[in-house]
């Protein structure tokens, strides 16, 4: 009989792509930072740093680094199209969540999205990293 170890995941990755939004939207860099960080607020995330950066002609890409991992989005506007990662760790924050505000923000006409599990070890005890110096 071979039975499987129960096994723990340290993070859930979720990668959303949002099609069909206005191009307007996806280029307003004030609009998008706002949209990503209330994301994580709904999500009930914890925001340790913001960075975005707006491209010229068009087009913005940031990230909102949280003690969970990060929330990051790069924008398409020439083709109303964005992609998002939620990548956490723990169970504070529910990725999902913050999927789903930023659908109901951005609007999309169609949505693709998927979750990786991410850090999936075989459960067994845990130890501190001194322990693997003795």
């Amino acid at each position: 009989m071979n039975e499987e170890r129960p096994k723990i995941e340290l993070g859930r990755h979720v990668i959303l792509e949002m099609y069909e939004c206005s191009p307007r939207l996806l280029d307003d860099e004030a609009a998008v930072r706002e949209a990503m960080v209330e994301a994580v607020r709904r999500a009930n995330g914890n925001v340790c740093g913001v960075f975005f950066h707006k491209f010229n002609p068009q087009g913005i890409t940031g990230v909102v680094v949280i003690s969970e991992s990060h929330v990051s989005i790069h924008t398409w506007p020439e083709h109303g199209y964005a992609a998002v990662d939620v990548f956490t760790c723990g169970e504070r924050m529910d990725p999902w969540k913050a999927c789903e505000y930023l659908i109901k923000r951005f609007k999309p006409l169609n949505v693709n999205v998927l979750e990786i599990k991410r850090g999936v070890l075989p459960r067994r005890a845990t130890c501190m990293l001194g322990d693997l110096h003795e």
